[in-house]
């Protein structure tokens, strides 16, 4: 199967690869070989991947193309190449976690179902993205695999805590990759590099093993695309047993109805939701700018704060928490070889009784109800995704750990992983130093498709931008 495509094919997105394969003007392996081209030539700057498969990714790609050249495709992602997060179980490729604790000679011998369902999809695997370690940060930098830059300016962090996903995404080392959000760690770095991000409604993407953080932690698509990410969603979204707080399947296409707009829904449009201070002027000018679009498409678009406090103090107690329960399953010897953020929140964890954990979880619970009647008045919550552009990429343990310092920078991301209502991130502009400003579309609990049809209706006026490679 010979291609005809004359462009770069790492620059294009995974449904514009697949409208290739069908036509036969572009193959399962030159587009493979392209994204690990860009792998070799820009991963040793912007360390977003910390294993690549460069062999097995090849071999995969031939299958698919032999099932293309029969006109048999074997799944939704057939050929496209796909990363992991390296926190996501892979079969045959080392899950560290981003630490120096984990023994990459063990045996590699299970898929966690996100894995399992790309897979079966088709897709080929390249290999895993960069996370601080644990996924304890909102920045991608670790003593294992050092500092994650950011494809639009490399003296830049990516975000966190899927940095390496989003700078892979960003710089063309694969149309789509799986990331994980605690906290935010799917849409901050979607933001700051300038690619769409997904977080699902809680239970939508079935995880195993479960995190230690709790249900706060999500899964979902890192893409080029609106169309990309509910593509992804489809397959993501296939039940897997071994999750116990999975929601049954819905049986939805999220590809279908994506083209249907905005027209006539009410939106909510927060600045600051109530409590945000210290928003950089160009994030919020361009966000602002981005809801008139909004009008401009037929939303009734209503300027209003949903009425919460800033549940910063709920994040980071039950962030804590979990890694301190982390912290406890680790040796002695081990502990000693961590990354000194993640031992500062461990230790921060272990300052909490169980009365002040309980009193936590009650107060996600009144968050949570609150949101939800909120969101019966409205069909979108529209916020800023993260308060600042993409700031300077920094070694590991170079501030004190505190809440502000973790997340209060991020004031629009965390709430929605205590509430698990379904968020989506696209670009909505640059700053004047060409760093990408993302727009945050959250829906009611249960309205990923709703949410990703506004993300595209969106997407049509502002497409996705790409960076200029060096």
């Amino acid at each position: 199967m010979r291609g005809t495509h004359s462009g770069d094919l790492a620059e294009l997105s995974a449904s514009e690869l697949l409208a290739l394969y069908r036509s036969r003007r572009a193959s399962p392996v030159e587009a493979t070989r392209a994204a690990l081209a860009r792998i070799e030539r820009l991963n040793p700057t912007l360390r977003a991947f910390s294993f690549v498969a460069a062999e097995e990714a090849l071999a995969q790609a031939r299958a698919s193309e032999a099932r293309w050249q029969r006109a048999e495709p074997c799944g939704p992602l057939d050929g496209v190449a796909v990363s992991i997060k390296d926190l996501i179980l892979t079969r045959g490729m080392p899950t560290l976690r981003g630490s120096r604790t984990v023994d990459p000679a063990q045996p590699w011998e299970i898929d966690a179902p996100a894995t399992a369902r790309l897979k079966e999809a088709g897709a080929v695997i390249l290999g895993k993205t960069t996370t601080p370690e644990f996924g304890c940060k909102g920045e991608t930098n670790s003593l294992l695999t050092g500092i994650s830059r950011n494809p639009w300016d490399p003296s830049k962090t990516p975000g966190g805590s899927s940095g390496g996903t989003a700078a892979a995404v960003a710089a063309g080392m694969g149309p789509l990759s799986v990331g994980t959000d605690g906290a935010g760690s799917i849409r901050i770095p979607a933001a700051f590099c300038g690619n769409v991000g997904l977080k699902p409604s809680f239970g939508r993407v079935p995880a195993y093993p479960l995190s230690y953080f709790g249900t706060v932690s999500h899964l979902g698509p890192h893409t080029m695309s609106v169309r990309d990410a509910a593509l992804m969603l489809n397959v993501l979204a296939q039940p897997d047993a071994r999750d116990w707080t999975s929601l049954p399947p819905d049986g939805r296409d999220y590809t279908a109805g994506l083209e249907d707009g905005i027209s006539g829904l009410k939106v909510a449009w927060s600045a600051t939701l109530g409590y945000a201070k210290n928003i950089d002027v160009e994030v919020r000018a361009a966000c602002e700018q981005a809801v008139r679009q909004l009008s401009e498409l037929g939303a009734h678009v209503e300027a209003l704060d949903p009425g919460i406090e800033d549940p910063l103090e709920i994040t980071c107690g039950l962030w804590f928490m979990g890694a301190w329960t982390l912290w406890n399953t680790l040796t002695a010897a081990q502990q000693t070889l961590t990354d000194p953020d993640f031992a500062a929140e461990a230790r921060l964890g272990s300052l909490y009784t169980a009365l002040e954990v309980q009193q936590l979880h009650l107060r996600r619970g009144a968050l949570g109800a609150h949101l939800r009647q909120f969101m019966q008045r409205f069909d979108l919550l529209v916020t800023p995704t993260v308060a600042v552009p993409a700031f300077d990429a920094r070694p590991a343990g170079q501030q004190e750990m505190t809440p502000s310092s973790l997340l209060g920078w991020t004031p629009f991301s965390y709430p929605f992983n205590l509430t698990q209502q379904p968020a989506c991130t696209v670009p909505c502009g640059l700053t004047a130093a060409g760093l990408p400003v993302g727009l945050q579309f959250v829906g009611p609990m249960f309205g990923d498709a709703l949410v990703l049809r506004a993300a595209r209706a969106y997407e049509t006026v502002r497409p996705v931008p790409r960076p200029r490679l060096g």
